[in-house]
């Protein structure tokens, strides 16, 4: 368990505690075991757990900081998850088949393809290269 060196009027002392139970310690000194009763009981260690911290509210009860509403733009392309756009695949006006590479997302250290999930054509681009999305975040409207 714990060793300790100690030297008393010259004399040098290893101890070394092998067990603590209660009011009675198994100790080594110099090699040599000892039964020792304590005067009293060794301290009991507490592990206290810590909650995740509950997100600041106001007097009513409502969060201070909500999460952004998902945009309701008809016809855009979201994100699944949150990450950093590596790479915009297509141009405002350039038609799309249904399965094709519009966006590369960096997730979690992976490079996850976003494809256009309709044919149609790409009405506007909402991210650039290096942009942090959320998830659900709009990336391309396909019209």
């Amino acid at each position: 368990m714990k060793s300790f060196k100690y030297t008393i009027n010259g004399n040098v002392y290893k101890v070394h505690i092998n067990s603590v139970v209660d009011d009675v310690a198994d100790v080594e000194v110099n090699g040599t075991p000892y039964h020792v009763q304590l005067e009293k009981p060794a301290k009991k260690q507490m592990v206290t757990l810590k909650r995740p911290a509950q997100a600041p509210t106001t007097a009513s009860g409502d969060p201070v900081v909500t999460r952004q509403a998902a945009s309701s733009t008809p016809g855009a392309v979201k994100t699944p998850l949150p990450g950093v756009i590596l790479q915009v695949k297509c141009n405002v006006g350039d038609m799309v088949k249904r399965g094709q590479p519009l966006i590369i997302l960096e997730a979690m250290k992976m490079e996850n393809n976003i494809n256009a999930d309709r044919d149609g054509k790409i009405i506007e681009i909402k991210v650039h290269k290096g942009d942090s999305v959320l998830e659900g975040a709009d990336l391309v409207v396909i019209g």
